[in-house]
């Protein structure tokens, strides 16, 4: 295949570069979100809306989960390289992982298992292992319900398992901001109100810590094991590997749960959470780089024929195309860190731009090359 032939398949492949459309009233999918995001707004104004004595409470949790949302979105922009996805998908993702998946499907179901593993083992059992059996089959599936939905709104975008990953984790993400702020809630209404801003605070230093290895985590572990069994794109279809992945996830989630429970209450509880968070962020890291392995190739079929006429250099095109010791060996190569990021993120620009013309010359692909230039 020629570098051309190449280009124009990794555009069509990808679909980077197609607008997110959300309003989509012939499309079942956009009615469904709709419910499930409409169903669990209701279901916040119920849970909040009659208690204003907890106000103090509710506002510093918003508002301290809100400034903690700054550092994860920079995290997630930094990630959404390669054929990025649309800010509006990500955007739809985050909305229903808050809204929809923790308030209209997770809060009710896990209410109804909790009880029901309450009267099959009895207070002690649930309490050491209830928590792990529920909230990794309710909530996970329920994030990767959005997952779903955003393939039906958006087929030709939602293409890759690192779009699964990209995607998951911004479901994740909303679902892990909206529930941190239900725990200081409840949190609050458990001391009656006493020191709410104090409790708020507290919640925020425990969650936001344990938060690195949660719900993003999670999702974005659970929704690539759904992409490589799916298999949406050309070659990705690996269902072993996707149900696996998938399974890990929600073994990730039952472990953080029922700490307790697998510590048998000892002293063995306080090393566990350091030992499971480096594990999981060790598979974490793994998956990604699994799964972001089509998404360099694609990267590197769309500006092949940019390397090939002679506008970006070979270790630029791997920079751009590879992984991070590539950007690392680009930056010796260069001599300069900031030069060399310059230049990276100049390449990548290229490459949207050329995404999104189709392959076509246009005014803004001849800037983003006049720029790349420029900085080179």
């Amino acid at each position: 295949m020629s570098g051309k032939a190449a280009q124009l398949a990794a555009i069509e492949e990808s679909g980077w570069g197609l607008p997110f459309r959300f309003f989509q009233p012939h499309n079942l999918a956009f009615w469904v979100y709709l419910l499930g995001v409409g169903g669990g707004a209701l279901a916040i104004v119920r849970y909040f809306g009659s208690s204003g004595f907890y106000t103090p409470a509710l506002t510093g949790g918003v508002l301290l989960f809100g400034l903690y949302l700054v550092p994860w979105s920079l995290v997630l922009r930094r990630q959404n390289r390669y054929t990025a996805q649309p800010g509006g998908l990500l955007a739809a993702g985050f909305a229903w992982g808050g809204i929809a998946a923790a308030f209209w499907i997770a809060l009710p179901a896990n209410t109804a298992l909790l009880e029901i593993w309450t009267k099959v083992g009895g207070t002690a059992f649930a309490q050491n292992w209830a928590a792990g059996l529920t909230a990794p089959i309710n909530e996970e599936w329920s994030k990767a319900l959005g997952l779903v939905l955003l393939i039906g709104l958006a087929p030709r975008l939602v293409r890759s398992a690192y779009d699964g990953f990209i995607i998951g984790a911004a479901i994740g993400l909303g679902f892990q901001v909206f529930e941190d702020v239900l725990y200081v809630y409840n949190g609050a209404a458990q001391t009656f109100g006493a020191d709410q801003l104090v409790t708020s605070v507290q919640v925020f230093l425990v969650r936001g810590a344990s938060g690195i290895v949660s719900h993003a985590l999670f999702s974005a572990i659970f929704c690539t094991g759904l992409m490589w069994v799916l298999g949406r794109a050309r070659g990705e279809r690996r269902v072993a590997l996707g149900l696996v992945t998938m399974l890990t996830a929600m073994v990730f989630h039952f472990a953080w749960d029922d700490m307790n429970g697998l510590g048998g209450n000892g002293p063995l509880t306080a090393v566990l959470p350091f030992v499971i968070a480096a594990v999981e962020l060790v598979t974490l890291f793994a998956v990604l780089r699994r799964a972001a392995g089509l998404e360099r190739r694609w990267m590197r079929d769309l500006l092949g024929p940019e390397a090939e006429a002679g506008v970006l250099e070979p270790a630029l095109l791997d920079a751009v195309s590879g992984l991070r010791r590539n950007r690392k060996a680009y930056r010796k190569h260069v001599h300069s860190r900031r030069r060399a990021r310059h230049l990276v993120e100049a390449a990548g620009d290229l490459a949207r731009e050329i995404a999104r013309a189709g392959g076509r010359e246009t005014p803004r692909v001849a800037h983003a090359r006049a720029e790349l230039a420029r900085l080179g």
